[in-house]
Formats: C-alpha cells, sequence, structure tokens
C-alpha cells in the first residue's frame, strides 16, 4: 500500500506537474530569451513594432555568460540587439554606446530602434494555443542593417513550421571588406549604409523585388551567413516561420547546439568559435549515452523520493 501511494505521488509530481507548467507557459505567446555568450558585456536592446506593446524593458545590461527571458503575448511584434562598448555614468544613468546605440542616451532605449551598423533578431509572435486559429511564428536574423556581433536564434517546443535554427556565426567584422568598416573594425556596415545608393537600399526606383537584386557586397554576407537577412528583398531564404514555440537568442555563440545540427543547421566558414561550453559536452553525452546514465542514475531515485516526501509533508 505505501510503495503503491509513494509510486502515485512521484508519478503525479514527475509527469503531471511539468506538464501543466508547460502548457500553462505556452497559453500567451512566446517566451524569448537572451543568452549572452560573449566574453565581454553587451546591452541589449528591444524596439517593439507600432502596436506592439513593452515586454518589460526596452533596453538592460547583460554580463558574459548572463541570460534574461521575456513574455512575449500573441500578436506581439520587433526586434532585439545587442549594443557594445557602452559606458553608462553611475551617477546620472546616461551614456552612449560603441555599437548599435539606439540615441536615447540611458540603458532604456524607450522606443528607439538600432543605430546601423547592428545584427537584429525580429519577431512577429502568432496567436496562442487558446486560439483555434494558431496563426504562425515567423521570425529571422537580419544583417540588412549591418553586423556587429555572432548571433543564433532557436526555436524549441514548436510545430507546423520550419522552426529551424537561423542566424550568423561567422565573425564578419573580421572579413568585411574595408569600405565597409566601421570605426576600427568592431562592426561591419551594409552597402546601404556606406554609400546610400538606392540600389543598395532597394530604395526609389529599385523598390521591389524585381529591381532590387543581390549586390556584390550582399553577396558576402550571405556566403558567411546563407540563413541571415543579406539585403531588404531577401525573403525566400531568410524567413522561418513556427508555431506556439519558445526562442532562444544567443550572442557570440560557440558551436550551433545539438539541436540545431539535428535540423540541417549549416554555417559558412570562419565560425565564431571552435569548442562548445561544459555543460553543452555534457548534455551531449547524456542524450547520446541514453539508457546507461540513466542505468547509473537509478540508484539515486529513493533518495530523491524521500527528499521529496519530506519536502511536500511539511
Amino acid at each position: 500500500m505505501i510503495i503503491t501511494v509513494l509510486h502515485s505521488l512521484v508519478s503525479f509530481y514527475f509527469i503531471i506537474i511539468p506538464t501543466l507548467i508547460f502548457f500553462h507557459g505556452r497559453s500567451n505567446g512566446a517566451t524569448i530569451t537572451i543568452v549572452n555568450r560573449c566574453s565581454f558585456t553587451v546591452w541589449p536592446g528591444i524596439l517593439p513594432n507600432s502596436g506592439s506593446g513593452d515586454i518589460g524593458t526596452t533596453g538592460f545590461e547583460l554580463a558574459s555568460g548572463g541570460a534574461r527571458s521575456f513574455q512575449a503575448p500573441a500578436s506581439w511584434s520587433g526586434r532585439f540587439w545587442a549594443r557594445t562598448g557602452c559606458n553608462f555614468d553611475s551617477q546620472t544613468g546616461q551614456g552612449t554606446c560603441l555599437t548599435g546605440d539606439c540615441g536615447s542616451n540611458q540603458v532604456e532605449c524607450n522606443g528607439s530602434g538600432a543605430k546601423p551598423p547592428a545584427t537584429l533578431a525580429e519577431f512577429t509572435i502568432g496567436s496562442g494555443p487558446e486560439d483555434p486559429t494558431r496563426k504562425q511564428d515567423f521570425y529571422d536574423v537580419s544583417l540588412v542593417d549591418g553586423y556587429n556581433v555572432p548571433m543564433v536564434v532557436e526555436a524549441s517546443g514548436g510545430s507546423e513550421g520550419n522552426c529551424l535554427t537561423t542566424g550568423c556565426v561567422t565573425d564578419l567584422n573580421q572579413r568585411c571588406p574595408a569600405e565597409l568598416r566601421f570605426g576600427s573594425g568592431s562592426a561591419c556596415k551594409s552597402a546601404c549604409e556606406a554609400f546610400g545608393s538606392p540600389e543598395y537600399c532597394c530604395s526609389g526606383a529599385y523598390a521591389s523585388p524585381t529591381e532590387c537584386k543581390p549586390s556584390m557586397y550582399s553577396e558576402i554576407f550571405k556566403t558567411a551567413c546563407p540563413r541571415s537577412y543579406s539585403y531588404a528583398f531577401d525573403d525566400a531564404t531568410s524567413t522561418f516561420t513556427c508555431t506556439s514555440a519558445d526562442y532562444t537568442i544567443t550572442l557570440c555563440p560557440y558551436l550551433p547546439s545539438q539541436k540545431s545540427a539535428a535540423n540541417g543547421w549549416r554555417e559558412g566558414s570562419g565560425s565564431a568559435g571552435s569548442s562548445p561550453s561544459p555543460l553543452s559536452t555534457w548534455l551531449s553525452d547524456v542524450f547520446s549515452s541514453g539508457s546507461s546514465y540513466i542505468h547509473k542514475s537509478s540508484k539515486y531515485l529513493p533518495i530523491f523520493c524521500c527528499i521529496f516526501l519530506l519536502l511536500w509533508w511539511f
């Protein structure tokens, strides 16, 4: 009898409760998490599109190794980017950033976007699971406004779309043409930003997909980062869809994750790093070894059960 009760309680805790949490967390839009794997502090900026509400902040400081999550409601759309080389006065809060500055002179961007060049992650979140029409999410990583840091966007838990990883792990600052180089090489401009010509900006007489074609400069970006937007009308290979997913934006990723490799992620040569984190390696070992790890850990299950029962009882 006691064994039966224990088994029921453990089953409830490890199966029913996580399931309820899982579906509750997905009942309203998507969770978007920003992870900073750069070796330096960044100041992410967030700009909701017109008609989309605030999701908690428009700018914040994120130390190396840090992460922060946001709940984007259904129908929310906007963009995320990394500001680098920021210097904010501890007394007044005033300051500026070397790349991606939003011109607010504050940590919060307050409705202002990134000054090019900057790598952008763009999202349009569809309807939540409670809506039977369940509109798809759209997401992309854009180099249309130039590039400042490597960035990858991964979808998790989604369905009904390609749900693929996108972004750019190549360090374009190292291979940026001299005429596009920003400052001392801290970022790489787009041809539009560098020259302002309609054929590069897809404006004026070139404001249509039939007239605005890839340039030699956008091809440099596209070759290095095949899944990222390289110019304004680069939709066919650069926009991705998923339904009811959560998303992780990783800045300066070392290597694509196991999930990214599984869904066909390929990147141009010259990745931003060569070794995964110890945690990624351990997780890879666990999932590749499968039952052997589970078997070795099973002897600890009675201890876990006893601890849970004590916490539950008191």
